[in-house]
């Protein structure tokens, strides 16, 4: 019987009540049991969250669904809550806070670092948060692709030296990329967890590579330019500086917003962030009002180092989260407002910041994993401050103005799925019915010569035509644009959107010789 497993069943036997506190130093994961040179199988994490949650009245487990080859995605609830339900999370009136760890499987240190954090809280420690502060971690989703263990994935990257996972799902599908089309079922059952318990904030743990540079996380708020100014504010301009100063006084460590310097020569040297559309997780979440944090540990540091990085991240957001629990509510609700009539973008690109910013370079040593003998990458602690342009924002190239609904026909049932996965609320005509519909004319569209994802994108081109009474027929899905999630109906109904269901090609069939785009809409001046 494994060791966690024979641990289990010992803490069920000799614990009567959680009446007294229960010593957890024994429990260990498995980087620690290796010297770091292994990370945690699947089995690993549920023997781990099972004698956590048996220790303590603080920490229940749950799941919120399960991976293509059937494996449970499991859900720690902590805090002063009934059980580990949507429904009693709520009743709490506190802040709601998710941390997902492992979307990427190779990227593993969010995942050994949120083991360690649950064993922290079972055994007491930040009690104080259960005052303001209901948190929800999820430490291995990408359930499958951490079982698909080798020597080889991640190169350069420095441990852990016995294997770790795979990038995408067993689909193939980077779950990264999969927060609006929701091919695979993880993804799915994450949007339904946002939807069930809809947490204030956010936080998507990951390992980077790419450039050398000094820091030992770098950290990413929504990019799209569409997300909400206050929540874009809040995270800039106080959440984001307060973590990372705190940091730097506790560890004397570097963290900064993600970037990289490109290596064509045709590009301005300067520091980059990724890529604004809400395909990634942070700014999906971010189009559903919600405060979002990417977290980077960089590649090259230690197994070690990279894990600890990230655990003193989530710590000292969560810190601030407990501190400021009221005010970082306020802010969502506030992002909640409509946004009908307002000039929305549907295509966007980097903005080159007015000055140069101090960049912190740095440098690494190449290594050889001892078991594989692949070529790895260490830090060292040279740092070398170069000012340059950052490129961290994005701004619309495109914009239109959203409108009071869209009319989706009835026999597109595949784009009433994706509505009602996302959680975006609509209603059905009972009988055919006169509107004034606002229909957008094709005049071409481009396909990708390759797929992405599973999905040859597609771009149309053309132009709204202006509005006329037409009678739509009973079934027609009225989605108004004046609800939460305004924001995000926008950019999956948009025909121009750059990454609705148009760009993923998934309604392919009504627009491949199509004269107009299917969907209708009202515009926001005709009431």
């Amino acid at each position: 019987m494994p060791k966690l497993c024979l641990s289990l069943v010992f803490l069920l036997c000799a614990q009567p009540s959680f009446s007294q506190a229960v010593d957890l130093s024994f429990l260990q994961t498995r980087p620690e049991e290796t010297g770091f040179e292994e990370t945690s199988s699947y089995a690993d994490v549920m023997a781990f969250l099972e004698v956590v949650a048996a220790s303590s009245e603080q920490v229940s487990l749950t799941h919120f669904g399960y991976s293509v080859e059937g494996r449970k995605l499991p859900l720690a609830v902590v805090g002063d809550v009934a059980a580990p339900t949507a429904e009693a999370v709520h009743d709490t009136g506190k802040l709601r806070v998710f941390v997902q760890a492992n979307i990427h499987a190779g990227e593993v240190c969010g995942k050994e670092a949120m083991l360690m954090l649950l064993r922290a809280l079972g055994h007491g420690k930040h009690a104080a948060w259960s005052d303001s502060l209901v948190l929800l971690i999820a430490p291995i989703y990408n359930a499958d692709g951490n079982e698909r263990v080798s020597l080889y994935n991640r190169p350069r990257q420095h441990g852990p030296v016995g294997g770790m996972g795979q990038r995408p799902n067993v689909q193939e599908y980077d779950l990264n990329r999969d927060h609006m089309k929701l091919d695979s079922p993880e993804a799915r059952a994450l949007v339904g967890l946002m939807n069930a318990f809809d947490p204030h904030v956010l936080v998507d743990l990951h390992t980077t590579n790419g450039s050398y540079h000094g820091y030992h996380l770098t950290y990413a708020p929504p990019l799209h330019p569409n997300t909400d100014t206050g929540i874009i504010n809040l995270l800039r301009e106080q959440l984001l500086p307060a973590v990372t100063e705190r940091i730097k006084a506790k560890y004397n460590w570097d963290y900064y917003y993600y970037g990289n310097v490109p290596r064509s020569p045709r590009a301005e040297r300067g520091w980059y962030t990724f890529d604004h559309r809400p395909r990634f997780n942070n700014n999906y979440v971010g189009l559903r009002n919600r405060l979002a944090i990417l977290s980077e540990a960089y590649a090259y540091d230690t197994f070690e180092d990279r894990i600890l990085s990230t655990l003193y991240f989530v710590e000292e957001i969560l810190h601030y989260a407990h501190e400021h629990a009221t005010s970082l509510a306020a802010v969502t609700e506030a992002a909640d407002a409509s946004v009908l009539g307002a000039e929305l973008g549907l295509r966007a690109t980097f903005t080159r910041s007015e000055e140069p910013v101090e960049i912190l370079m740095g440098e690494v040593e190449r290594q050889r994993n001892p078991y594989s003998g692949a070529l790895m990458l260490q830090r060292t602690d040279a740092q070398a401050p170069e000012p340059m342009p950052e490129f961290g924002t994005f701004a619309a190239t495109e914009t239109t103005a959203a409108p009071i609904a869209y009319y989706v026909p009835p026999e597109m049932t595949l784009v009433r799925n994706k509505l009602d996965d996302h959680g975006i609320q609509y209603t059905t005509l009972g009988a055919a019915t006169s509107m004034p519909v606002q229909r957008f004319r094709i005049d071409s569209t481009a396909v990708a010569s390759r797929p992405f994802q599973g999905h040859n994108e597609r771009t149309l081109f053309g132009a709204y035509e202006p509005v006329s009474d037409e009678t739509l027929p009973e079934g027609t899905l009225v989605v108004p644009v004046e609800q939460p999630l305004g924001r995000l109906t926008f950019s999956l109904l948009e025909p121009r959107s750059d990454d609705g269901l148009t760009a993923w090609g998934l309604i392919d069939q009504w627009v491949e010789d199509a004269a107009q785009y299917p969907i209708g809409r009202r515009p926001a001046g005709d009431r």
